[in-house]
């Protein structure tokens, strides 16, 4: 027989195999769009907008629906009801790490934040415990990020009100705080090993490269030196870029709605006054800021499907079968985006967080830090960061942009799972 036609032949019998196992295997599944071999339904996803094919195709298959990711299924989950009733009532069924390939080549499932099973319960339990003896928690923590606070002021003030980018000096202020808590010390903005360990956090970020200290290779316990550093690294990057980002999205909203700028403003005025630093007991006090800050987290949707989850067993949801390890996509979009909870949700208004006597009203719709056992670890200290840092810079400084308030542009920048606002320069006038 001609080899052509024997290598035809067995390309077609590989192809029916693998039609038969998916279609097998996608009958226990949610329904979903029908795959194609090899590529799956990748060419049925807008990449440029996965949040907009997702809710697409939640109106033709519902809440729960399953993808093809090349050859193996990921089940999605759109909305609040779906994500809430996972990441929450079955919190235990969800709490696995789904497939993330950069991730595994690179931090090969060790730290917080891309570990498995046991060894990220113990590496959690262990990380969480080492934070409260270091402070966080704590008036401590309080009192550095408001030292941090005055040191961002400061160094905001040596632009002279001139036209700056604040992407650099926002990213060292989180960080620092890091550097307090882990290394009980800070660093001046414009110190060498400063630079150069922010430098190297950043392209960890954005590469999510391994560890760049000396490794240990002793598998046997999970407190490893390649895994404790693996995890610090994991708390620098969540905790500096997350946060820092945050800050940047919310300057630019403000400097897009300036009668949002003022009204913060004026309650900064009442409550805090100019003679000393803003607190956290302060908060309770300044509902329209602790809104403002909660909407810009809504607004900005910073990691849009949240990391990957996995079920850690054979998991019946809904009158569905998950097998274990399946890879489980939670929508947060959907969720912070739900137009029944919050009405015009494409729109940048604090009032999503207040009721009709201008209080602050809490929302379970409010999961940008995730939720369930995957919640993020730092949610504690992010909160405390952004209401800090910015009542901080507000207090001091008026935000002038560059641009005629229509023209600024608040489109967020795809990049890989998480949504940056675009570049802009703005001045800090000294109040």
């Amino acid at each position: 027989m001609d080899p052509v036609v024997i290598l035809l032949l067995s390309l077609s019998c590989l192809l029916l195999l693998s039609l038969w196992r998916q279609s097998s295997e996608r009958r226990k599944l949610p329904p979903g769009p029908t795959p194609l071999p090899v590529i799956g339904n990748f060419l049925q996803i807008d990449v440029k907008n996965i949040n907009q094919s997702f809710t697409k195709f939640s109106k033709v298959y519902g809440p729960v629906f399953t993808l093809y990711l090349g050859r193996k299924p990921t089940v999605v989950l759109h909305g609040y009801e779906a994500v809430k009733e996972a990441l929450i009532d079955h919190g235990e069924e969800f709490a696995g790490r789904g497939s993330f390939p950069v991730a595994e080549r690179t931090n090969k499932g060790l730290g917080i934040i891309f570990s498995h099973g046991n060894r990220w319960k113990e590496i959690r339990r262990f990380s969480l415990m080492t934070l409260r003896n270091l402070g966080m928690g704590k008036r401590t923590i309080e009192d550095r990020v408001q030292e941090e606070a005055q040191c961002l002021v400061e160094e905001l003030r040596k632009t002279n009100g001139s036209p700056c980018d604040p992407t650099f000096i926002l990213s060292c202020a989180p960080c620092n705080v890091i550097c307090s808590i882990i290394f009980q010390n800070r660093f001046d903005y414009n110190d060498q090993d400063f630079l150069t360990f922010m430098d190297k956090v950043n392209e960890n970020v954005r590469i999510l490269s391994s560890p760049w200290l000396q490794e240990n290779h002793n598998q046997q316990s999970e407190f490893t030196l390649e895994h404790l550093e693996t995890t610090v690294t994991d708390l620098f990057a969540a905790g500096t870029e997350t946060t820092s980002t945050t800050l940047r999205y919310a300057l630019l909203l403000l400097l897009k709605h300036p009668h949002v700028t003022a009204k913060v403003q004026e309650e900064i005025d009442r409550v805090v006054g100019r003679n000393r630093s803003p607190c956290m007991q302060d908060r309770s006090h300044m509902p329209y800021t602790d809104a403002m800050i909660h909407e810009v987290q809504r607004f900005i949707d910073l990691i849009p499907t949240n990391l990957p989850h996995a079920v850690t067993c054979d998991t019946k949801f809904r009158n569905y079968l998950i097998p274990k390890g399946t890879t489980v996509i939670t929508s947060l979009s959907s969720v912070l985006h739900d137009s029944k909870e919050f009405p015009n949700p494409e729109v940048f208004d604090p009032g999503h967080f207040l009721d009709k006597n201008g209080n602050f009203k809490k929302s379970d719709y409010f999961m940008p830090f995730s939720a369930g056992k995957r919640i993020c670890a730092g949610e504690g200290l992010a909160r405390m960061e952004l209401f800090l840092f910015l009542t901080t810079i507000l207090q001091n400084f008026k935000l002038k942009s560059l641009l005629h308030t229509k023209d600024i542009n608040i489109t967020p920048v795809s990049n890989g799972f998480a949504s940056l606002p675009p570049p802009y320069k703005l001045c800090f006038i000294p109040v």
